[in-house]
């Protein structure tokens, strides 16, 4: 007989399905750990009511002693709770950013090239990327946390505590892996994870989590209807000449701010910030016939005949 934290997981999984296009195969991201394991479990139940074949892909960073047979064991045990197939996977854990951002961006690298890959972000894991937002200080679309879809990728337990996901496995008489990682102080998520969010919710009388999620939320409903409204003001002020000035004036900073971003993002600006958002904007904003602003990859955004130009600088000698 199924235990009450193996069904909610199970419901949660057949909710996301039931509103996306799922493919005829699912993938889910198996780590060992009791996320992921209680969604492989669910996900081959769902999936398989539902005529999917569901296969388990494991990444082996490669980063402690014995990674290898723990990438093993967790395809073993995915395989055991029901999945199809089960594929190990090495990932190449290079890049900039710290060990944390490294090891994320190989994992997404080592995962993609499926039309759907199921994660086990949990609701505490979508509170920690938001106080992280938080502490960014990057706006709303930081703080508005992971999408539940967002393809390839698909969250189905973002409603789901992570106490619920340890509490299926132990219905599923499933002994999960905990990283060592996971418990490491030197990084930020696992501080939030041990120190913030439990003093937040003794400070604040519990809930904290899941009224972060909640907020996520909500800021993802005003981001989407915010874009929608930004991208219909980019359809009038476009052109291969730039950004009609006119057509931004008269527009809200925060629209006219979206505008701006998905105009420098589509022209290949890369790591735009907001400083060079607000820079860019006081184009328009602030104008008083002030020089261009620099922008990364040798770019250099401008006015000239009421637009908005974009050109590419050489680069300096030195550089």
């Amino acid at each position: 007989m199924t235990g009450p934290a193996v069904a909610a997981v199970r419901r949660a999984v057949r909710a996301f399905l039931e509103g996306v296009e799922a493919p005829a195969e699912l993938c889910v991201a198996v780590s060992g750990g009791a996320d992921s394991l209680a969604l492989a479990e669910a996900t081959a139940y769902v999936g398989h009511h539902r005529g999917h074949v569901v296969r388990a892909l494991v990444v082996d960073h490669g980063l402690q002693e014995g990674s290898g047979k723990i990438a093993l064991d967790a395809a073993t045990a995915a395989k055991a709770l029901g999945v199809d197939e089960a594929e190990v996977r090495r990932a190449d854990v290079t890049g900039p950013g710290g060990p944390e951002a490294a090891a994320r961006n190989a994992r997404y690298r080592a995962l993609a090239g499926h039309e759907l890959v199921l994660l086990g972000h949990t609701l505490d894991d979508q509170a920690e990327t938001v106080l992280l937002g938080l502490g960014r200080g990057s706006g709303a679309r930081s703080v508005a946390g992971m999408r539940p879809h967002d393809p390839p990728w698909g969250r189905p337990l973002l409603a789901v505590p992570r106490a619920t996901t340890r509490a299926a496995c132990a219905e599923l008489g499933v002994e999960p892996w905990d990283d060592p990682h996971n418990a490491e102080p030197r990084f930020t998520r696992v501080r939030l994870r041990t120190e913030v969010l439990p003093l937040l919710e003794d400070v604040l009388n519990g809930g904290v989590a899941g009224a972060l999620a909640r907020t996520a939320a909500q800021l993802r409903e005003d981001n989407e209807a915010l874009d929608t409204m930004a991208d219909r003001i980019f359809t009038r002020a476009g052109g291969p000449e730039g950004l009609d000035v006119g057509v931004l004036e008269g527009e809200p900073p925060a629209l006219r701010r979206r505008v701006l971003r998905r105009w420098l993002l589509g022209s290949g600006v890369r790591e735009l910030t907001d400083g060079h958002l607000r820079a860019v904007d006081g184009l328009v904003a602030r104008w008083r016939g002030q020089g261009g602003v620099w922008l990364p990859g040798n770019l250099e955004a401008s006015r000239c005949r009421g637009r908005l130009c974009l050109t590419s600088q050489p680069t300096t000698r030195g550089e």
